[in-house]
């Protein structure tokens, strides 16, 4: 982001924390297809629009805290150009709306779904600028002090925090069917003094003695029951 001043897709960078399906024939390029009337089928990638959420809840730690501990918030002028769906695009909706129109937030909020599934799906089309579409950059306290501080800082845009994702084992072996008992044990392995934070899961990934897909399971155990409650945001 840092390099070329904008948040760009998966079909761009090639990475997700979701799937990783970003390619002419892929399951996200199919999805796109049917939610766009083929619009984007010929375009180059960093014409394809990017993906967010609407948060509706007031979230502190954004609307999807599924795909990531930080998160960008953008600016109001964007909504004129973001479509939403609910559910998420990879289940196929078939409810969308716009900004000016739309009944997906009562429809997310009467809905009975995971934590991590309840946000309202954003497209914005056109360019993610950090400099004129983002009003700040959301980091985990956790990061406070370290070198994601000081690259953030780089960025055209406001730097704010939120409190924190922190998790205690004791409180994750509360939870073994939520994603399996084998990822309870694993983020119990690396967890330091007790607890998991984004920065120990960060840690574990650039060891590589994990599958990322495991690793990726056990953020899912931090992101549902390690969130912080606190509506505030910190300044940076």
């Amino acid at each position: 982001m840092l390099a070329d001043g904008s948040y760009l897709s998966q079909f761009v960078t090639g990475t997700s924390n979701g799937g990783l399906t970003a390619h002419p024939g892929g399951d996200r390029w199919r999805w796109e297809q049917r939610m766009f009337g083929g619009a984007y089928d010929a375009v180059p990638a960093q014409h394809r629009p990017v993906y967010g959420g609407l948060n509706s809840r007031r979230k502190p730690v954004g609307a999807a805290p599924r795909f990531g501990s930080a998160h960008l918030r953008l600016t109001a002028s964007t909504l004129s150009r973001a479509t939403f769906c609910y559910p998420d695009s990879h289940l196929e909706p078939t409810m969308f709306g716009v900004a000016e129109r739309m009944s997906l937030v009562d429809l997310a909020h009467a809905d009975q779904r995971d934590e991590l599934d309840d946000y309202v799906e954003a497209q914005v089309h056109g360019a993610v600028r950090l400099d004129r579409d983002v009003e700040a950059l959301v980091l985990d306290s956790c990061y406070r002090g370290t070198d994601v501080e000081s690259a953030a800082r780089r960025l055209p845009c406001r730097l704010e925090w939120h409190p924190g994702f922190r998790l205690s084992v004791a409180e994750l072996r509360r939870h073994p069917e939520y994603r399996g008992p084998r990822y309870v044990e694993l983020g119990a392995a690396f967890a330091v003094e007790g607890y998991l934070t984004p920065r120990i899961i960060g840690d574990a990934v650039r060891t590589g003695c994990y599958q990322p897909q495991d690793l990726k399971r056990v953020w899912h155990y931090l992101a549902r029951f390690g969130s912080p409650t606190t509506p505030s945001r910190i300044p940076g």
